[in-house]
């Protein structure tokens, strides 16, 4: 069974105009670097590092959509 799980418009278009999924997400959820670093338990600098990163490791993927509140799934686009 598939648990669909949408990416509202606004990240996607954010995605197009060049953004990586996690910082499109972040900046959709209007978060700040240092909120997710916090809720991750790792430095705000470790974090922005993360963003940048086109395809990210599962594990870390994981982490920052727990940090997000969404599934990691979200975040493979």
């Amino acid at each position: 069974m598939t648990i669909y799980n949408p990416i509202p418009h606004e990240v996607v278009s954010r995605i197009v105009d060049g953004l990586t999924p996690i910082r499109a997400w972040r900046e959709y959820l209007n978060l700040t670097q240092d909120e997710v670093a916090r809720r991750m338990g790792i430095t705000q600098s470790a974090y922005a590092q993360q963003e940048t990163v086109a395809k990210p490791r599962k594990v870390t993927r994981e982490k920052i959509a727990t940090a997000f509140r969404i599934t990691a799934q979200q975040l493979e686009l």
